[in-house]
């Protein structure tokens, strides 16, 4: 077992080669400490190299809204009347830090998603 570091596109192919040649690996050997020495090799250069930024807020709560089926008048209990979710559905109202609050206990959508970045 000869483990490198993860460097170029070149080493992370082989890595990614190698750990699926691993995946049946049985606990407790040696092929299983490798296998979890690579994933967490390749785990480190993917955040480094691909890493994926949350999306926008707006965006964030139009997904759920697609997930779950909901239409506007469902988010109403979250962020207020029917007015108020249109102009946050089209970016015209900002959220408040207890519409964040309300949208991630209703509906499940990450903090890190609700807090994110408006996109233009």
């Amino acid at each position: 077992m000869e483990i490198t570091p993860i460097r170029t596109e070149k080493d992370y192919t082989v890595a990614l080669k190698r750990i699926d040649a691993l995946m049946d690996a049985e606990p407790n050997t040696k092929e299983f400490d490798e296998l979890d020495i690579l994933v967490t090799l390749v785990e480190a250069y993917e955040e480094k190299h691909y890493k994926i930024d949350a999306p926008d807020p707006i965006a964030a709560i139009k997904f759920r809204m697609e997930q779950e089926g909901l239409k506007q008048k469902d988010l109403v209990s979250a962020l207020g009347d029917e007015t108020r979710v249109s102009k946050v559905l089209k970016g015209e109202r900002s959220l408040t830090v207890d519409m964040i609050r309300k949208l991630h206990d209703q509906f499940k959508i990450p903090f890190e998603s609700l807090f994110g970045r408006v996109a233009s």
